[in-house]
C-alpha cells in the first residue's frame, strides 16, 4: 500500500492518507509548522506528497529539499502553486514567491540551461505539467485557452513569454516531481 502524505492539508482531510497541518483541525493526523525543518519524518518514507497551495507561502527551496528527503526513490510530489499571471498573487498579502510554469524544471536532473549546481538535491525528472485557467461564466474563453496554451511545452512556453499571459491571465501551475 502506498504511503501519502498531504501537506498543509487545512480542511482537505484526505481518508488513507498522512494529513499534516499547522493547525489542529479535526482530521489531521500530524501538526507540525513546515517552516520548522526537517520535516517529523523518516529519510524515504512516502510514495506520493501532495504540496497545494503552500510554497508560495513561504521559502519553499529548503521545504523542497526535505520533501525529496522524505519520498522514497521513485517516489512523486505533487505541487500546485499560483501561476506568476494570476491575480491572486498580488490579492493575498501572504504570498511571498510566484512560479512559471518551468520554475520547478530547476529542480531536475536536467535543469535549463545547465544550472544543475545550483541544488544539492535533483528529482529524476517532471512527469506531469499544466496551466489552469479560471473557468465560469465570467471567464467561459479560458474552457477553449486551457487546452490550447496546455498542448505542449512550446505553447506554454509561448504563452508564458508573449502578450498572451497578461491577455489571458493563468490562475494556477500544477507540476509532478519524480524522484
Amino acid at each position: 500500500m502506498e504511503k501519502k502524505l498531504n501537506m498543509g492539508c487545512g480542511n482537505d482531510i484526505r481518508q488513507g492518507w498522512i494529513n499534516l497541518d499547522v493547525a489542529a483541525i479535526e482530521g489531521v493526523d500530524v501538526v507540525h509548522d513546515i517552516n520548522q525543518l526537517p520535516l517529523p519524518f523518516s529519510d524515504s518514507s512516502f510514495d506520493f506528497v501532495l504540496c497545494q497551495d503552500i510554497l508560495e507561502h513561504l521559502d519553499y527551496i529548503p521545504l523542497l529539499e526535505d520533501i525529496h528527503r522524505i519520498l522514497k526513490p521513485g517516489g512523486e510530489v505533487e505541487i500546485r502553486v499560483p501561476h506568476f499571471s494570476s491575480r491572486f498573487n498580488f490579492i493575498d498579502p501572504t504570498h511571498k514567491k510566484m512560479f512559471s510554469i518551468q520554475t520547478f524544471d530547476y529542480f531536475t536532473k536536467n535543469a535549463p540551461f545547465g544550472r544543475n549546481y545550483y541544488f544539492p538535491f535533483h528529482f529524476e525528472k517532471t512527469v506531469f505539467r499544466k496551466i489552469h485557467f479560471s473557468k465560469s461564466y465570467v471567464f467561459f474563453i479560458n474552457f477553449l485557452v486551457e487546452p490550447l496554451f496546455n498542448a505542449g511545452q512550446r505553447m506554454r512556453t509561448f504563452y508564458e513569454a508573449s502578450f498572451l499571459s497578461r491577455l489571458f491571465p493563468a490562475a494556477n501551475i500544477s507540476v509532478r516531481l519524480k524522484k
